[in-house]
């Protein structure tokens, strides 16, 4: 049962409440458009009935593309722990990982990190999220993760 604010947000928002999966504008879903828009309580409503928080809209983004986008560090946390997939690559094979580096959003790719991406990962042109670094400091973050997952891998 979803809660009165939720429900609130929903019909304002052309949603359906008896179909959380629906997709909108550009195939966003509920959870997408709320993600995006920072607003924690319905996206943490819409997990916890169980929405499908792998779907992914027109340009094959999930909810956690939208919470690295506006910098959204709480949505992030609370994506990654109802285990979204940090791995998922969209229409150009970028991932949030890729897109932080690029975007040169040091605290999400330092968040990102944390809960282990492929790093090996590459878009439809061949580069990795390393290969986007667009600033020194996320450059060192990808290059002591790639250590650290090197070294991994031998022992």
């Amino acid at each position: 049962m979803i809660n009165q604010l939720t429900q609130q947000w929903l019909t304002a928002n052309g949603y359906n409440a008896e179909d959380l999966n629906q997709s909108g504008e550009n195939g966003d879903t509920a959870l997408m458009k709320a993600t995006r828009e920072g607003v924690y309580a319905v996206v943490k409503e819409l997990i916890d009935v169980g929405v499908d928080i792998n779907v992914t809209n027109n340009d094959h983004n999930n909810a956690l593309w939208f919470a690295c986008f506006g910098n959204h560090y709480e949505l992030i946390n609370l994506l990654l722990a109802a285990n979204i997939n940090i791995d998922n690559q969209n229409d150009n094979g970028a991932t949030v990982l890729m897109y932080a580096a690029s975007a040169g959003k040091t605290e999400v790719a330092k968040l990102l990190l944390q809960h282990h991406p492929n790093l090996d990962l590459k878009n439809l042109d061949d580069y990795r999220a390393i290969d986007f670094a667009s600033n020194v400091e996320v450059l060192r973050l990808l290059k002591n993760a790639t250590k650290s997952e090197s070294r991994k891998s031998l022992s």
